[in-house]
């Protein structure tokens, strides 16, 4: 392993190894009970997750059968639940908690939203904010994948245009190496659009997914009372190819036809070849093409049209 890799791997260890220390894991009893970690979770599965078949229990605890098994022994021994064959297929077997069972799982859950309670209020409401952002970040990329996400669209509202301008500046200069000047054209654009702000004849909406913002788009008026112009579409990496960027511009255009605009025009660059897709396929025309040197780099503008 390179250098790199190995420093990352260290420090992902690092971060395991606190955060298992921190909630008490490697403790004889989790939450100061007297069951481990994974009896704890096996509990939970069949108390607020209603798993009734082993084989289940043994799929979303990626346990092997041997040491499921053990598990279920353990916890029936002491009479926290009851195993039998299923009615519909006497091959498989199927469990459940007892009363006892029940109660030590309630004790579990009041036991763990303490710890963490605990946890949180030793934190201010930003770290909070941040620590929880961080953790639904590791999901995203390291956890299992659930059902389609839904996308939310929604009017800006305050911070929304900062991180508007923050982030074309940030994904500009790490993907096309854009220095500061197109931050700067990209923060003129959002103070037009703020000191402008309630009229009728423009609007903006910022995507989300799971409540975080992961798009925006804008229209604004153009060159005459007719045309529209649309403005800042941006699409996060990390919901990209989920159809944000196409729902973003449906909705940009939509806005404009419904307010009497007869046409909408838009300016981008060449080499934005996912945004140039886009585009094409909500049914804009490229009508003109201009090289220029902006923000560091020798490019080609262009401008695309769409009649409404």
């Amino acid at each position: 392993m390179n250098t790199a890799v190995v420093e990352r791997v260290a420090a992902v260890r690092a971060f395991n190894r606190e955060y298992t220390r921190l909630i008490g894991v490697l403790d004889e009893g989790l939450v100061g009970t007297p069951y481990t970690l994974s009896e704890a979770r096996m509990l939970y599965e069949l108390a607020q997750q209603g798993v009734r078949e082993v084989t289940e229990l043994r799929r979303r605890l990626d346990l092997d059968a041997g040491y499921a098994s053990r598990l279920l022994s353990r916890l029936e021994s002491r009479g926290l639940l009851a195993r039998e064959r299923s009615e519909t297929d006497a091959r498989r077997q199927t469990v459940s908690l007892t009363e006892a069972g029940r109660l030590a799982q309630d004790s579990l859950e009041q036991r763990t939203r303490r710890q963490i309670a605990d946890l949180l209020g030793t934190l201010a409401e930003d770290d909070q904010r941040r620590l929880l952002g961080a953790m639904r970040t590791i999901t995203e990329l390291v956890g299992e994948r659930s059902g389609e996400r839904p996308l939310v669209l929604r009017p800006p509202r305050a911070g929304d245009y900062g991180w508007v301008v923050h982030r074309h500046g940030v994904q500009y200069a790490h993907e096309y190496g854009w220095d500061t000047g197109f931050e700067a054209l990209v923060a003129r654009i959002i103070a037009d659009y703020v000191a402008d702000e309630g009229s009728t004849r423009q609007a903006g909406w910022i995507a989300e997914l799971d409540g975080e913002p992961v798009g925006s788009v804008f229209c604004t008026p153009g060159s005459d009372d007719k045309t529209a112009k649309l403005r800042l579409l941006l699409v996060e990496p990390g919901a990209r190819g989920l159809g944000v960027g196409q729902r973003l511009v449906t909705e940009c255009v939509e806005f404009a036809r419904g307010r009497g605009y007869t046409a909408m025009e838009l300016w981008t660059q060449s080499v934005l070849t996912a945004a140039r897709r886009i585009y094409q396929q909500a049914g804009f025309e490229l009508t003109g093409s201009e090289p220029h040197h902006s923000w560091g780099h020798d490019l080609v503008a262009e401008t695309w049209r769409k009649e409404l």
